[in-house]
């Protein structure tokens, strides 16, 4: 005599989805997460080329400080996004030498004689954050090694 219930079940049972696979979102979310991480660059960039005016060339603070807010807010949204998507952000050089670049900016406030070349330090180091190779942007600090997946936080 068969088992009624075993013989249903035998050959029916569907594993849940994504169970054993990566997470996965849907190509909507995807694309508005990328355009609204995009935008938020772009506002970024935009923000320090022309608070860059004051830094570099003295240009009267009132013609800048409105740029130079939305580059500071747009940079503080950005690190929040990576530190919320992956604690990881905080060891990893992309995110020490993020720290390294505020220091340098807050920097100008005891050496103003020095703005220009700062700045200009800034932007060179920003450039190498991102846009260096993932080796380099993935080391840990903590780990001596590169990470880039949580799972390799073993050994």
């Amino acid at each position: 005599m068969t088992d009624k219930k075993s013989t249903h079940q035998r050959g029916t049972h569907k594993p849940p989805p994504n169970k054993g696979q990566p997470y996965t979102i849907s190509e909507t979310r995807f694309w508005c997460q990328r355009l609204a991480k995009t935008t938020i660059r772009a506002l970024h960039i935009l923000g320090g080329a022309v608070s860059s005016a004051g830094f570099i060339f003295a240009v009267d603070k009132a013609l800048w400080i409105n740029w130079w807010v939305l580059a500071m807010m747009s940079g503080v949204t950005m690190m929040s996004l990576e530190i919320y998507r992956s604690k990881l952000w905080l060891i990893q050089l992309k995110g020490i030498l993020t720290f390294v670049k505020l220091f340098m900016l807050l920097s100008i406030v005891w050496l103003p004689a020095h703005q220009a070349h700062i700045y200009i330090a800034v932007i060179l180091l920003s450039v190498f954050i991102a846009h260096g190779p993932a080796g380099l942007r993935h080391y840990s600090i903590w780990h001596r090694k590169r990470i880039d997946e949580k799972k390799q936080l073993n050994g």
